[in-house]
């Protein structure tokens, strides 16, 4: 048996015990993806195969986090895509405003900067009053960032840029307060988005959401686990409600495609049938 055989034997070791130790599913995850991020880990804590992973997160749940944290897909920003969250403010805001109150499910929010540039936006269509964002990620050191609305200064002139280009109308510093080389955002934006824990792999439906954005997570899943992931998606969304997904993510593969209606193929907004 060639060493690539045994090491994708090992790979599958390692699924099998975090899934009985844990209780999270990796097994529908890209193959190439997965690889990669096992690697990266192995780099980190100075090991050369997959199998010598499995006694330390089977006894220290600390490596298991650092495993997590290493498989979560964090890589996110203000305003990323900012066509996007244009096309949001120019389609799909019009329809929300409609509704007396709405809601919407920011899936896969990673570090919460996408679902901040979302409140952003309703606040200055006068629509974030009406809306309850619930933002759900399964990593939750990710999520209590994400509460705090606390972030590098760093990256600001380009988000600012990305807010303009989004269709921001006043200015982006006005959302947030500066501390040091860090900026907070508002109690207002914050107060209106509940972070939660939420694994697409297991946990069940949000029901009755009017906009569901999963972005660049799918990239990520294998065809069966995509497949999974848009039937939940699919019941929880109202009818003629809006799915949303990563520009270089389709649902046009997929055995749900007759489900949704096409608004932007560039884009990747959908609208669920009636």
């Amino acid at each position: 048996m060639e060493l690539t055989e045994i090491a994708e034997i090992e790979i599958d070791t390692l699924l099998d015990a975090i899934r009985r130790r844990y209780d999270y599913d990796f097994s529908n995850y890209a193959r190439s993806s997965l690889k990669r991020r096992i690697n990266g880990l192995l780099i980190k804590e100075k090991l050369e195969m997959p199998y010598q992973l499995i006694p330390r997160i089977l006894y220290d749940e600390e490596v298991f986090n650092r495993f997590l944290s290493e498989l979560s897909v964090t890589v996110t920003e203000m305003y990323r895509d900012p066509e996007f969250f244009r096309n949001l403010v120019e389609s799909i805001f019009p329809v929300l405003n409609t509704y007396p109150y709405f809601k919407i499910w920011h899936a896969g929010c990673a570090t919460g900067e996408e679902a901040y540039s979302l409140a952003v936006l309703l606040k200055e269509a006068g629509l974030l009053d009406r809306a309850k964002i619930y933002a759900t990620d399964y990593n939750n050191k990710s999520i209590d960032i994400a509460k705090q609305g606390i972030y590098s200064a760093e990256n600001v002139e380009v988000s600012n840029k990305g807010y303009l280009k989004a269709g921001g109308m006043h200015r982006f510093s006005d959302y947030y307060t500066n501390h040091y080389d860090a900026i907070k955002f508002n109690d207002e934006l914050r107060n209106a988005i509940t972070f939660a824990y939420h694994n697409l792999v297991k946990d069940g439906v949000f029901g009755e959401m009017n906009l569901i954005i999963c972005r660049n997570v799918f990239i990520y899943f294998d065809s069966e686990l995509q497949n999974y992931v848009l039937n939940l998606f699919n019941e929880s969304a109202i009818s003629k409600g809006f799915l949303c997904l990563g520009n270089k993510e389709t649902i046009r593969f997929s055995i749900l495609k007759d489900k949704f209606a096409t608004l932007s193929e560039g884009n990747s907004i959908y609208r669920k049938k009636d």
